[in-house]
């Protein structure tokens, strides 16, 4: 008899802590979700109105003009979703981690936002 012992996959745990988390919270045009995505090279952030199903604002690190560590990088998106949030006159939002730990470049995105005018 052979015993496998296997760990546990960590993206399958994130998406069941998203799942439970996006049961709770919902955007709307008003007070949209600042939803976070991170892959291992690149971040993404989007402003969501769960209501209509849009998404209002969007940037991430692949884009030309940014570059430098992940954590700037995750600095610099968040600056630019504050901004474009705020140019579509959207100042509340509702901040979704994405299942992440509150840490590294998802706290670097979540306090630059909160700096550059969104407020959570």
């Amino acid at each position: 008899m052979k015993i496998v012992i296997t760990k546990p996959d960590k993206n399958k745990l994130r998406k069941k802590r998203h799942a439970r988390v996006r049961n709770r919270i919902s955007g709307t045009a008003e007070c949209p979700r600042l939803n976070v995505f991170r892959s291992n090279t690149h971040i993404y952030a989007q402003l969501i109105d769960d209501v209509a199903g849009v998404t209002l604002a969007s940037a991430s690190s692949n884009e030309e003009s940014i570059s430098g560590t992940k954590v700037e990088q995750a600095t610099t998106v968040g600056k630019l979703i504050a901004e474009r949030g705020a140019e579509k006159g959207l100042k509340a939002v509702v901040f979704d981690r994405g299942g992440y730990i509150y840490h590294g470049r998802v706290k670097a995105l979540a306090e630059a936002a909160r700096e550059n005018g969104l407020e959570f």
